[in-house]
């Protein structure tokens, strides 16, 4: 008996705990709440081990040990975003939380519940089929993929715990067809890289600029020279993205301030590309504070940043052979993506390979009428839109399935 014949036994179980995870969302960090339910879901299926509080935060690992064999690491993150949700299911989130001393609404915005609740899946239907591989799982749930510290915080714990592994699994739900998968090898995420940019003017009375120096202006000035970077400094076979996200400055509209902040996001594909493009913003930034005769010059912070998700090929080819002998033409190879992810900061860790992966988690009816009216980016929501909810079928089959699988691949005897 194949062990996913078998996926009937686990679908009662899993849509549950999705139910349950949508509606109870956690901000990064605090996903306290669902990780002791990893934990103890985790315990309920006959892990071996279990390890809650792994890392720097909220972070549970468990080890299922099944004779000789590689020992494969497998991840699903576990925190909300700071979206109110408008899709109306019996289980839409009413969460809220403080955020800077204020209320925002909570939500699951990025399918990390079904990244969850489809691995426990999985981990089920392995401990129920031990007789069908051999090896070792090691079962990561991830705090804090949002704010991308999560991975970078458990990495040395998790090492203390798992000193070695063999290769590292990734997947993820996206705005595709819920009964297919995406997949490709090497670079299919970008690396970012958030900067704080504070601008130093001299403040003063509205009516009187000549006695400033206007870090407002100066700010408007630097937002468009930015945008020069990508159109006319870098080569356009390459990829890469800058938005400048906020502007703060000023409490009153005749004051002066004497300073300025930008929010900047860059995402890039490559080491090189990522060091032309800071050094850019570096440039650009003083060259303009320097022409506006500011008092002295800008601080630069870098205050989030995440790598290239660059899939080994190896690994990728393995499983790609394994997911379409299971999904057949439902296996699509994945268009490079700007967002960015730190599961592969778990690999690095270790110095191994990677594969990262993307479900779908849309109506495959309402993804092909979109698709042919070309209203895709209209009609259906992406994540971290507050519309993402995913069909709950065969969202949930085709990740516990996709996630089996790629399992399977490397420990199927």
């Amino acid at each position: 008996m194949r062990v996913l014949d078998d996926l009937a036994s686990v679908r009662p179980f899993t849509e549950e705990l999705y139910r349950h995870l949508h509606a109870h969302p956690e901000l990064s960090d605090r996903e306290h709440e669902t990780a002791a339910r990893m934990a103890a879901e985790l315990r309920a299926t006959g892990v071996d081990e279990v390890h809650e509080g792994v890392g720097a935060s909220t972070g549970v690992v468990g080890i299922l040990r099944n004779g000789e064999g590689p020992t494969i690491l497998v991840r699903a993150d576990m925190d909300g975003l700071p979206v109110v949700e408008d899709a109306i299911v019996e289980y839409r989130s009413t969460q809220t939380a403080e955020i800077d001393g204020q209320t925002v609404g909570v939500m699951h915005a990025c399918g990390h519940d079904v990244h969850m609740a489809t691995l426990q899946g999985s981990v089920r239907l392995l401990a129920e089929h031990r007789d069908a591989w051999s090896g070792t799982l090691v079962v990561v749930f991830q705090p804090a993929e949002e704010t991308i510290g999560g991975a970078r915080g458990m990495t040395d714990a998790l090492r203390a715990i798992v000193p070695d592994i063999d290769v590292a699994l990734g997947q993820h739900v996206g705005p595709y067809p819920a009964s297919s998968v995406r997949i490709a090898p090497g670079p299919v995420m970008a690396a970012c890289d958030e900067l704080i940019v504070t601008i130093h003017g001299r403040g003063g009375h509205g009516s009187q600029p000549e006695t400033t120096v206007d870090p407002v202006v100066l700010a408007a000035s630097i937002v468009l020279r930015l945008q020069t970077i990508v159109s006319r400094e870098i080569p356009s076979t390459a990829q890469a993205v800058l938005t400048v996200g906020t502007i703060h400055a000023g409490t009153k509209s005749n004051i002066i301030p004497d300073t300025a902040r930008l929010g900047i996001s860059m995402r890039t594909y490559d080491e090189e590309l990522r060091t032309r493009m800071r050094a850019a913003v570096e440039r650009i930034v003083q060259a303009e504070c320097q022409a506006a005769g500011a008092p002295e010059p800008a601080t630069i912070e870098r205050t989030l940043w995440a790598p290239v998700t660059d899939n080994d090929p190896e690994t990728t080819a393995t499983l790609t052979a394994a997911l379409a002998e299971e999904f057949g033409d439902d296996v699509h190879p994945m268009v490079r993506l700007s967002g960015s992810e730190d599961f592969s900061e778990l690999a690095a860790a270790y110095g191994r390979p990677y594969a990262f992966w993307f479900t779908g988690g849309i109506d495959d009816e309402r993804y092909a009428a979109a698709e042919a009216a070309g209203t895709l980016l209209t009609d259906i929501p992406s994540n971290h839109s507050p519309g993402f909810v995913p069909v709950l079928q065969p969202t949930l089959d085709t990740a516990v399935r996709a996630m089996t699988t790629a399992v399977l691949a490397h420990l199927g005897r």
